[in-house]
């Protein structure tokens, strides 16, 4: 496969901004699974806690519920019992929020941090398509066409409006806006087609802006890259003789 560079060498330098960072060599952390293991943990911590104060809650409506029409004694709290109470409930809960937050700024790293040697493609958007440019100067229309059991970053930016590139299978979301560029990666491990939407509402047509991620086997991929590119190249060259 052709060495990848950088797309943005058209882009006016007004849009440039910071560049990802990169990791260095070393096995590749995906964020899907990141996502899904941290989506795994914070169901089971709020069912436990959950679980728990109900059972407490219960207790306490059965213990000291009323009977024979009498009036309830409860016992009377000290100063530090009361205290307890209202502390240590709030403790429980603000651990565990601080757990899950350091989990989910360690998963936030792995989304900002594009793995090495990843297959780079600019990404515009519009009213209200997904418009993809290969390194090579390839160009598709709401369709990605991609390696399996390699990373890619999309370079987005658009032309109008605010967008939001939303791939549900990767996990993987982020904004494109007029003169601004921002990124994403994901890690398609296996061939096949992922759904592609916009998750920002953009206009009119906003439910239609769906394109799709196709994942290829390496050697149909590198097939593809070499014609589209050659096809680009024909079509320039062809333009250009024409003016």
């Amino acid at each position: 496969m052709p060495e990848v560079r950088s797309v943005l060498a058209a882009v006016p330098t007004g849009l440039l901004v910071a560049g990802a960072a990169v990791a260095g060599p070393g096995p590749i952390a995906d964020p899907a699974v990141g996502w899904d293991r941290l989506w795994e943990e914070m169901l089971i911590d709020i069912t436990v806690i959950g679980l728990v104060f109900a059972a407490v809650a219960a207790w306490f409506m059965w213990r000291y519920r009323r009977r024979d029409r009498a009036e309830g004694d409860p016992p009377r709290l000290s100063a530090t019992a009361a205290v307890g109470w209202a502390v240590i409930p709030a403790f429980v809960f603000m651990a565990d929020d601080f757990y899950l937050a350091a989990k989910g700024w360690e998963l936030w790293k792995v989304y900002r941090t594009v793995p090495e040697g990843a297959l780079e493609v600019r990404l515009d958007s519009a009213m209200w398509s997904w418009n993809y440019t290969y390194p090579n100067g390839a160009v598709t229309v709401n369709e990605l066409r991609v390696p399996a059991g390699r990373p890619v970053l999309l370079r987005m930016t658009s032309r109008d409006v605010v967008h939001s590139h939303f791939i549900p299978d990767f996990r993987v979301k982020e904004d494109s806006m007029p003169g601004r560029i921002t990124y994403l990666w994901f890690y398609p491990k296996e061939p096949g087609e992922h759904v592609v939407t916009c998750a920002e509402y953009c206009g009119l047509l906003h439910s239609r802006m769906a394109g799709k991620v196709i994942v290829m086997a390496p050697d149909a991929f590198e097939a593809w890259y070499r014609a589209a590119g050659q096809k680009a190249a024909a079509e320039a060259a062809s333009g250009g003789e024409e003016v």
